[in-house]
């Protein structure tokens, strides 16, 4: 039996040609094809966020919390350990979607709030707008965490251009990836040269961190389909789910330790380049795929994908599936997430849930949708890799799940 495993994650793949292929260079291409200032590169989408910070801590000094959504990466509230005294505040979600609650964000916006992080969340965008209302009645700054969509667009332009920062991450399985690497700007010019500043100021070169990471580049070029990644993913998924550890299946342990500090090196940075001119074409194969098969699901009882707005365009690593039950949710991942189909879960909790973000955190109201969102969601993989007739499988799984009376 040959062995294969969907990639949760419709990752662009590398070519021997972009790993030898020397010739261009990142940030200018990535300001070209996006429409965006000319990026500043650190070495992943959280060293991003932790230069904006500072940089926004140095204009606004004495303001100590930082907003973000209850349901998002661990790594987003970790990234305040490495800019004290900031504290994180978990907003709950709007009902029936990724965006932020409103009311509660007008709650909790005051004079302190050094930010408000809107998080596009599996590629989708968020409502960036009615954030940057809100904030900017106490002075606070938006921030845009749009690691998940290099490519989208809100209102015909670039996400991370309607806040004050915006960050792409360039991580292993995203849509563009330097095996970890940060994409980070400002619409305001003078902000801009500041995080430029901040980088430079702050992420070193660093040799080791550079050969590492040009490594495992290499390793994703090898492994970066269905076979290798039975062995190089899909075991360790298995191995974590027979020990019951659920954070561990889908790389949610991470610790402050796990977050190193560097800018992305000049090798990374061509072969980052010499792979983004296929990204465009890419992700729009990805959307006509995505739109068809989300329509395919919404039509099932209960079962729905978040999905865009009018006037936006969203990327489609996977679909974000939000299942009518807990307990629907439950039997499908007890079918689908050892079934090598690119089924899985995006966050195992929401951030209270994690003990390596608890301390950083300064909880200020309840966050039931956010918490309904993580027990009912579910992904599946958007990937080339999964044929119509893989897909029909999932289809079939979840139809008779939502059917059944139990």
């Amino acid at each position: 039996m040959l062995h294969r495993e969907i990639p949760p994650t419709a990752g662009l793949p590398l070519r021997w040609q972009d790993l030898l292929g020397l010739s261009g260079e990142l940030a200018p291409a990535l300001a070209r094809q996006l429409s965006i200032p000319l990026p500043a590169l650190p070495c992943s989408g959280t060293a991003a966020l932790i230069i904006a910070l500072r940089v926004l801590q140095q204009r606004m000094p004495g303001r100590t919390r930082l907003i973000v959504p209850a349901y998002t990466c661990p790594l987003v509230a970790l990234a305040a350990h490495y800019c004290p005294p900031l504290r994180v505040v978990p907003c709950d979600l709007q009902q029936g979607g990724i965006d932020l609650d409103e009311s509660q964000l007008t709650q909790l916006c005051d004079d302190s709030t050094l930010a408000v992080v809107v998080t596009h969340l599996a590629g989708r965008v968020a409502d960036v707008d009615t954030a940057k209302r809100i904030a900017s009645r106490v002075g606070a700054a938006v921030i845009e965490d749009a690691a998940q969509a290099m490519g989208a667009l809100d209102d015909g332009h670039s996400v991370g251009l309607k806040g004050d920062v915006g960050f792409f991450s360039m991580a292993l399985g995203k849509g563009l990836t330097t095996a970890e690497g940060g994409v980070l700007f400002s619409r305001d010019p003078v902000l801009h040269q500041a995080l430029h500043r901040q980088c430079r100021n702050d992420l070193p070169f660093s040799l080791r961190w550079e050969l590492q990471r040009s490594a495992e580049l290499w390793g994703y070029a090898l492994v970066y389909q269905p076979r290798g990644l039975y062995y190089a993913y899909g075991k360790g998924l298995r191995a974590a789910l027979a020990h019951g550890d659920e954070v561990a299946a889908v790389g949610d342990d991470f610790s402050v330790d796990d977050i190193p500090l560097h800018r992305l090196g000049g090798y990374r940075r061509k072969v980052g380049a010499a792979a983004l001119a296929r990204l465009p074409d890419y992700l729009q194969q990805g959307r006509q795929r995505a739109f068809h098969r989300a329509a395919r699901l919404n039509a099932l009882p209960g079962v729905s994908v978040v999905m865009d707005r009018p006037g936006q365009q969203g990327t489609w690593p996977f679909l974000m599936v939000v299942m009518p039950s807990a307990q629907a949710r439950d039997a499908a991942m007890a079918q689908l997430w050892t079934s090598g189909l690119g089924v899985t879960r995006l966050f195992i909790h929401t951030l209270p849930g994690y003990p390596a973000v608890a301390p950083l955190l300064q909880p200020a109201g309840p966050i039931t949708v956010a918490e309904d969102f993580a027990r009912r969601s579910l992904s599946i993989s958007n990937s080339h890799w999964l044929s119509d007739e893989h897909f029909e499988r999932i289809l079939a799984q979840l139809k008779a799940i939502v059917a059944s009376p139990d």
